[in-house]
């Protein structure tokens, strides 16, 4: 890929206000940018020669300080119940309070694009105040070539302050930190935050908005194709397993977090891959292990010990600690982004329950079932607050960054499915053998061959149980797998303890879905697990 590094272009920062900067960095590489964070003292070079970042106070989203402003077109497109509303006026003097603040600081700006598919790709200016975050957007984001930079038109822009301080009075927001979104005017505002995942996440969110009008599935899913082009997708939230999971040696990964579905296919929103790097193994995760010691990776909040060198298995700072990286740093990565319709989804849960099995057959009903629900566990760290996994029902598998109601996405993906027949699996890497704090989490071994049985179709041929209170077809048997591990009820000390847990997960799935049943058919109602006791 090009590269260019010119200093205080002519790029139209006045557009949007900014007048009065520093010195305008626009599109540093790598290098270059490594030289930047470490003279401003931003981040650490490591014995390995990748970038490491600390964010302070704030080591995962603040999802509670994210607004959409609530204006006349929004009004009736945004799903309120899960969206906090700005108004425009305040949304007016954060904009301009946050341009005031950017005068005479130096300022780093990268173009990029987020979404592999030309038709679907959204154009996006980064701005930000600290070095190491430029280069963490130039990894995550898609790098365009030089030739389009000349006359690049964003149609998104990002202003990203982790020095300014909000005014809750002033600005209509909740704290200090602020993530204010403009939907219609594709300006987004941070923050009071040096947590960079922010800005990945903002860029997902408008793409979430802008893309079921054209009739474009946004998912928040990792994705993988094999030889013979039988591309796989994997729903989850953070700490599921959709970067480790997808990231398989024998199929060429697309991405591991973000994608759309259109008429041609899938398509990856992002150029790389925001891992998660707490307890990570170079026998376990390799390829993810591998790009930590590559120079051009930010590690962020990762500890280093006396040498320099990653220690990956302390989580003092936070559980969530991470590692970004351009796409090409994976070895059997897509070069384009792209893959034809999938032929098979996986919708991954952490159930800290221990109910679930490790893997499950699902009809396009109880797939739509389950992609409503979004259930799983919220991940120590992985945002503010949460200190321990509990358990969470997140619709489409990613609520946070859903601006329309779920029912637009949901329908979107059942046509989907239903067009191109694809087969559905739910996945628990979660526990087993009891809930957790008791049970033990499920064999990452095991979860890797019931994911090849499923991928190469072999799995559809085993012997199936129903079960008792989730209705879904359970395999009895698979090559590889520990047959006792099948049947989740079995690896309990306590069979009866099983089916009060398991009654109690059924409860939450049947209150959480009560505010979609009206959105649904009764095909999809019809899905819904039942309170049912397994017999001894």
């Amino acid at each position: 890929m090009d590269e260019i590094g010119t200093r205080n272009p002519d790029i139209g920062l006045d557009l949007i206000g900014i007048t009065d900067a520093g010195r305008i960095h626009y599109n540093l590489g790598e290098a270059e940018l490594y030289e930047e964070a470490i003279r401003r003292n931003e981040a650490t070079l490591t014995a390995d020669g990748a970038l490491r970042a600390l964010t302070g106070q704030h080591t995962g989203r603040s999802a509670k300080d994210k607004f959409v402003v609530r204006d006349s077109v929004t009004e009736n497109q945004i799903w309120w119940d899960n969206n906090k509303p700005m108004s425009p006026e305040h949304f007016a003097l954060l904009k301009a309070d946050m341009l005031a603040h950017s005068k005479g600081r130096d300022l780093f700006v990268q173009d990029l694009v987020g979404g592999a598919d030309k038709d679907n790709a959204l154009p996006s200016r980064i701005v930000s105040e600290f070095a190491w975050h430029s280069l963490f957007i130039r990894n995550l984001l898609i790098r365009p070539e030089r030739q389009s930079l000349a006359g690049f038109a964003p149609k998104l822009t990002i202003i990203d302050l982790p020095s300014f301080r909000a005014d809750p009075a002033r600005h209509g927001c909740r704290s200090e930190t602020v993530i204010a979104c403009d939907l219609v005017n594709g300006l987004i505002l941070i923050g009071g935050t040096s947590y960079a995942g922010e800005m990945k996440k903002s860029v997902f969110t408008v793409l979430n908005y802008l893309l079921p009008e054209k009739g474009v599935m946004p998912m928040h899913c990792s994705a993988n194709v094999g030889p013979d082009g039988d591309a796989a997708v994997f729903f989850g939230l953070s700490g599921t397993g959709k970067t480790t999971l997808s990231a398989d040696p024998a199929r060429t990964l697309i991405g591991d977090d973000e994608h759309g579905w259109g008429a041609d296919g899938i398509f990856n929103f992002e150029g790389g891959c925001y891992a998660k790097t707490i307890r990570l193994s170079a026998e376990a995760e390799p390829e993810i292990h591998a790009t930590t010691k590559r120079f051009g990776t930010v590690l962020e909040n990762v500890v280093l010990d006396e040498n320099r060198r990653p220690d990956f298995n302390d989580g003092s700072l936070t559980e969530n600690t991470r590692c970004a990286y351009p796409l090409h740093f994976i070895p059997n990565a897509s070069a384009t982004g792209i893959a034809g319709h999938p032929k098979t989804i996986i919708m991954l849960t952490a159930d800290a329950f221990g109910v679930l099995p490790p893997i499950a057959q699902l009809t396009p009903e109880q797939a739509m079932y389950h992609f409503l629900s979004g259930y799983t566990a919220k991940v120590a760290g992985t945002e503010k607050g949460v200190t321990e996994p509990e358990a969470t029902f997140s619709t489409c598998f990613g609520a946070p960054f859903m601006p329309r109601h779920p029912a637009e996405y949901g329908n979107l993906l059942r046509d989907l499915i239903g067009r191109h027949g694809v087969d559905c699996w739910l996945v628990n890497t979660g526990w087993t053998g009891g809930a957790y704090g008791t049970g033990s989490r499920m064999p990452i071994k095991a979860t890797r061959a019931l994911l090849t049985a499923a991928l190469n179709g072999s799995l559809k041929k085993a012997d199936f149980r129903r079960d008792a209170n989730f209705g879904f077809q359970v395999p009895v048997a698979v090559d590889g797998v520990e047959t006792k591990i099948l049947d989740p009820r079995s690896t309990w000390a306590d069979a009866k303890a099983y089916d009060a847990q398991a009654e109690k997960l059924v409860g939450m799935f049947i209150a959480n879905f009560a505010k979609f049943e009206s959105h649904v058919d009764g095909k999809v109602r019809d899905a819904a697990p039942g309170l049912k006791v397994a017999a001894e």
